[in-house]
């Protein structure tokens, strides 16, 4: 049985007291377990749940304190609340030391009780509040949510788990849209820095006056304005990890005072005297080859090859069309779980949304999608609730895809259809239908040899 209000463990070895205490609790809406020693105490805490623990500091067998250090090791989000004497209160103080939350000098008012008892338990919903919330961003930020099949997507799951766990510098190319935050992201919450926050800035929406600010940070009075102490982006992220989007628009100016940092591993604020250590994973990101910027003069080559420690490139949503069906489906399934409906899509919607080039990459086709979805009173979004702009695309380049197979199948059927398509079209040979597929050439021949020897496709493959 749990309460509303929290589950508590009350530890007095008097038993007046321990009554009194726990009728009191138990009339404001808790649930209170009751024991008269430390050891009674110490099996309850590694066999229960508790939210808060109340322990007198003076108990037959063993010090108050003891039990401190063993919920403190067993659940970190609860808290501890010490009842002394006031001759005690010096080892009451060395008890919030421990990580005990309060300490009550006897004799207390049943307010005062409660007041305490009203703000650990504040105190201990917001930490778990945190844990879940750290949790949640963990999952959402998996490698498993970002959807796609194609091959180059797969091979760039692989780079994210191998890069994730090291401190490596990240570098990420793709255009607008394509999901570089999202990779970035995942990175940090799949690193060993995933309980601290991931901070981001986008280096091109910022003026250079004030971009170096946000990085670096200022002290009073280092300037106009400059009304207090103010720590930058890279103080901030100490022990985590620093997402710089477009990175190419940085200014010669600004990559100088970067480069400096990430070589020293140190800032110094504007308007400092002082060096601050610190110790921050970058990731960054451009739409721009950062090789044809170095050519022209805009970006220097050695933060260039600072930055280029990892590098991988995001491929535009037109690359790997096979994969838009996936995404139709993960849209809808969120869309779903926000709005409680049960809306699917048409065959002929997706075989419209397969043949447009998509300039936005993935963000456009979201919010198309969940334009779609709220536009539409039906259970199933048909061709009339796709834009114009879908809609009447000239169909330049549509000879390079395929139609989309039937309706009725799962995701998996219908990447063995498409295998099919390009096999065919190819005339048989791997090396041509894996590049009409956008995928590997070692991939796709083993898919295909699974293929053959479940049935699924013609013995008339060839290199």
């Amino acid at each position: 049985m749990k309460l509303d209000k929290g589950n508590i463990l009350l530890v007095e070895d008097d038993n007046n007291q321990r009554g009194i205490i726990k009728t009191i609790l138990t009339k404001e809406g808790f649930f209170v377990e009751d024991v008269d020693c430390g050891k009674k105490a110490i099996e309850q805490i590694k066999g229960g749940s508790f939210d808060l623990v109340v322990t007198d500091l003076r108990l037959p067998d063993i010090d108050g304190t003891e039990v401190v250090k063993e919920v403190k090791r067993v659940d970190k989000t609860c808290h501890v609340i010490i009842i002394t004497a006031y001759g005690s209160i010096p080892s009451a103080i060395e008890a919030t030391k421990l990580g005990a939350f309060y300490y009550l000098e006897k004799p207390f008012e049943k307010d005062q009780l409660l007041i305490v008892i009203s703000n650990a338990m504040n105190q201990v919903k917001l930490l778990k509040d945190n844990i879940m919330l750290k949790d949640q961003l963990h999952d959402r930020f998996s490698l498993d949510n970002i959807v796609g099949v194609h091959g180059r997507m797969e091979e760039l799951f692989k780079i994210v788990k191998k890069v994730a766990p090291t401190n490596s510098t990240v570098l990420i190319y793709g255009e607008s849209g394509t999901g570089k935050e999202l990779f970035a992201k995942s990175i940090h919450y799949n690193s060993p820095r995933k309980n601290k926050p991931f901070f981001a800035i986008n280096c091109a929406a910022i003026p250079e006056t004030l971009l170096e600010s946000e990085l670096f940070g200022y002290e009073k009075g280092a300037f106009t304005g400059a009304l207090t102490r103010r720590a930058g982006l890279f103080e901030q992220a100490n022990k985590s990890s620093l997402f710089l989007d477009e990175i190419g628009d940085l200014t010669l100016n600004t990559q100088a005072k970067l480069l400096r940092a990430l070589q020293e591993r140190e800032v110094r604020r504007i308007g400092g005297k002082e060096n601050i250590k610190l110790d921050v994973r970058i990731i960054t990101a451009t739409n721009k080859r950062l090789e044809e910027e170095i050519a022209k003069g805009r970006f220097r080559e050695d933060l260039y090859y600072r930055l280029n420690v990892i590098a991988f490139s995001i491929p535009p949503l037109r690359e790997r069309m096979a994969d838009i069906p996936l995404l139709v489906e993960h849209f809808l399934k969120k869309l779903n779980e926000n709005h409680e409906g049960k809306k699917g899509i048409s065959n002929e919607a997706l075989q419209l949304l397969m043949k447009y080039s998509w300039p936005g990459n993935v963000r456009q086709l979201e919010s198309v999608t969940e334009r779609a979805y709220i536009m539409c009173e039906e259970d199933t979004i048909g061709i009339d609730y796709m834009p114009e702009e879908v809609k009447q695309e000239s169909g330049k380049n549509l000879s390079k895809h395929f139609e989309i197979p039937d309706e009725g199948l799962n995701f998996e059927e219908i990447e063995r259809e498409f295998i099919k398509k390009a096999v065919i079209k190819a005339e048989g040979k791997i090396s041509i239908a894996a590049k009409l597929l956008n995928m590997s050439y070692d991939k796709l021949w083993f898919k295909v040899k699974k293929m053959k020897e479940k049935g699924d496709i013609l013995d008339y493959t060839n290199k």
